[in-house]
């Protein structure tokens, strides 16, 4: 039984109370991400974003641990924990991309998936201990979404004051 408590809370570089921090902070910041995709009705809102981050900062954790764990970082076996920063980069740009739809002639679902996008590197941010670029980045995808979301453009707007569309 004591092998088993022992395995449960395994002896760790970052200690607990810091992991569950992290965690949480991805969770919240995940959060006021997808809250702005909830609030328009977006497929992927504020569940998806919460846990696009939380897993990106599970990941990490992870990272940061499987370096210090015994046996992984010996002259045999390398560990590079920028692999998974890359693996969860590629992994949420995959599902972002799914969010990404082509329908009679408009393009919907971009800005979900640069969210999701976003989320996920909040995730790893918070992961990894660097809070401040976590919430700064948080901040301004807040106003990217809620803020600059309000100044949209209609076609007969982009004509008459001379925005080409694709800027």
């Amino acid at each position: 039984m004591e092998q088993i408590v022992a395995d449960l809370f395994a002896k760790t570089e970052i200690p607990y109370p810091v992991m569950l921090a992290r965690m949480t902070g991805a969770i919240v910041l995940g959060a006021v991400i997808g809250a702005e995709r909830e609030y328009r009705d977006q497929a992927a809102g504020l569940r998806t974003h919460v846990l696009v981050a939380l897993a990106a900062c599970v990941f990490a954790l992870l990272s940061i641990e499987s370096v210090h764990m015994e046996g992984f970082a010996d002259e045999q076996v390398r560990i590079d924990p920028l692999r998974v920063i890359e693996a969860v980069t590629s992994g949420v740009a995959f599902l972002a991309a799914g969010m990404i739809v082509f329908s009679r002639g408009e393009v919907k679902g971009l800005t979900t998936g640069a969210g999701m996008w976003l989320a996920g590197a909040v995730g790893l941010s918070v992961g990894l201990g660097y809070w401040f670029v976590a919430v700064f980045a948080t901040l301004a995808c807040f106003i990217v979404l809620f803020i600059l979301g309000k100044i949209r453009f209609s076609k007969a707007d982009r004509e008459q004051t001379g925005i080409d569309e694709h800027d």
